[in-house]
Parts: structure tokens; C-alpha cells; sequence
């Protein structure tokens, strides 16, 4: 997977680059250096949205990990 960066200018002048890059990786849109936006394909966006479901499930503990409190 090929990573490009491009200055805002860059794609501003030249949109058609960045989407045939996009094929290849992500491409990074920087602002002063800075990146502030990602452009990737729409099956590349749908393949990292069906991964996660939601923010909390990195934070989830798996059901076979669950901890039972202890009765009192």
C-alpha cells in the first residue's frame, strides 16, 4: 500500500492525481505541512467502517473475558 501526500494546492490543481493515487493507498491532503484530510476509495471506506461498528468497540471486553462480580 503506497501512502502520498499532497499540499491542499496540490489537489486542488490536480484532483485526478490524487484519485488514481487513492487506488494505490491513502492519500494524506496537508494544510501548512499539516495533514488534514485522508482520501481513500469508497470500497476502501466501506472495508475500514464494516471493521468498527462504533467507537466503543475497541473498548469492549469480550464476552468470554466477562468478569462476574462476587455475591455478597
Amino acid at each position: 500500500m503506497a501512502i502520498t501526500k499532497l499540499s491542499s494546492r496540490e489537489f486542488r490543481q490536480d484532483t485526478t492525481r490524487a484519485k488514481t493515487a487513492a487506488k494505490r493507498g491513502p492519500v494524506f491532503i496537508t494544510n501548512h505541512g499539516r495533514p488534514t484530510h485522508v482520501l481513500v476509495t469508497f470500497e476502501e471506506y466501506r472495508r475500514l467502517a464494516k471493521e468498527q461498528k462504533s467507537v466503543a468497540d475497541p473498548l469492549a471486553i469480550p464476552k468470554s473475558e466477562k468478569i462476574e462480580p462476587p455475591r455478597l
